[in-house]
């Protein structure tokens, strides 16, 4: 029997692009070619894809073009970038397709399953993996319904409500409400969250168009850059507490990782925070007491099944005091080799390659459908 042929597709149109070069980049050098034949398959910002030749270098070559001096992200995105250029991205058997439509003609033919590693909206929300179950080629990760509401910030808290999980004290602001009504809105902020509090648009990840208000005054500033990004805001408690990870990993019957802390030199855990080198530390396995590595685990696994995931997912929490607080849920998390999904599952005795392996092996389970 031949190889496996998987298709990684990375790029996107979202603002979490150059974090998804930087995956697929990790992905496709650490993948075992003794089993799989790995086909990349990219999506430019514009929504063209490409297919064929190196894809990965085209796109990361699109970005270094296309950054501006002025935006104070493009260093770190400079840096994530560049990780991808260094990369041997696969056998480039195919020949070079591009094209503007939704899936390249053919292309079904060449593919026994996809990794997909999109980050953000059209990649993490259920618009491909939805294309994919149409296509009917099996896919890693998370479902349509599963992605959706992993990626909508107002209604994966809401779901993890009705499941019984604690969850950080917050409103979901429509940017309709807040234009007709600042003074209403603002004194519901006050009233019900107080300050410091953070606001963010509800369907980004990555701390995109995420800011820190620490005083009234500074609310409409970060409303106003929530509202460049989606219709929904979501205003939340800033809790003073440290921050845990747990890695989840299965179908049907999902494993914990081990839980790591998040350590960082800045105010929050802000876009710089997470992908410019030397800002962050993960401590793994995180200094918890024996029964609170059991709890962190136990309610990571029951987000992953409160929102009917697959695959695989980050769970992200707070501890504040004793209390502890599930933040969210990432079905498409950062893939890097040094990112926190594979570092935890490293340090519980699964390494890289073997981890995507397993990935790819829970995707051909499935075989396209829903579990």
């Amino acid at each position: 029997m031949g190889r496996v042929r998987v298709g990684v597709m990375f790029g996107g149109r979202s603002g979490e692009h150059e974090v998804s070069l930087a995956s697929a980049a990790s992905v496709l050098q650490a993948m075992d070619r003794s089993r799989f034949e790995p086909i990349p398959i990219g999506i430019a910002k514009d929504g063209r894809w490409l297919v064929g030749g190196d894809p990965l270098c085209a796109l990361a070559d699109n970005v270094k073009g296309a950054l501006s001096p002025g935006d104070v992200t493009s260093p770190v995105k400079h840096g994530l970038v560049s990780r991808a250029e260094k990369s041997e991205s696969a056998d480039q058997a195919l020949a070079r397709v591009e094209t503007a439509e939704s899936f390249p003609a053919g292309l079904r033919r060449e593919l026994d399953v996809v990794l997909i590693m999109l980050h953000g909206p059209y990649g993490e929300d259920g618009t491909v993996q939805g294309l994919l179950e149409l296509a009917g080629i099996p896919y890693v990760g998370a479902g349509v319904l599963a992605s959706a509401v992993g990626m909508d910030k107002a209604v994966m808290k809401a779901v993890f409500r009705a499941a019984g999980l604690p969850v950080v004290e917050h409103l979901v602001i429509l940017s309709r409400e807040w234009e007709s009504a600042p003074d209403a809105v603002a004194g519901q902020v006050a009233r019900e969250l107080g300050y410091p509090c953070f606001v963010k648009p509800s369907n980004l990840g990555s701390s995109v168009g995420v800011t820190k208000v620490k005083s009234p005054e500074a609310l409409p500033a970060a409303m106003a850059e929530a509202a460049r990004h989606g219709r929904k805001l979501l205003v939340e408690r800033a809790v003073q507490g440290r921050e845990i990870e747990v890695s989840v990993l299965g179908n049907d019957a999902p494993l914990a990782s081990l839980p790591g802390e998040i350590l960082y030199d800045r105010e929050w855990y802000d876009y710089e925070a997470k992908y410019a080198e030397g800002h962050t530390t993960l401590q793994i396995p995180a200094p918890l007491a024996p029964e609170q590595t059991r709890r962190f685990q136990q309610l990571a696994v029951a987000a992953f099944r409160a929102i009917d995931c697959r695959g695989m997912a980050r769970v992200d929490f707070f501890l504040e005091g004793e209390r502890i607080l599930v933040n969210e849920i990432n079905t498409i998390p950062g893939f890097t080799a040094t990112s926190a999904y594979p570092k935890l599952w490293e340090a519980s005795g699964l390494a890289y390659p073997e981890l995507i392996t397993r990935l790819i092996e829970l995707a051909l389970e499935v075989k396209g459908g829903t579990p």
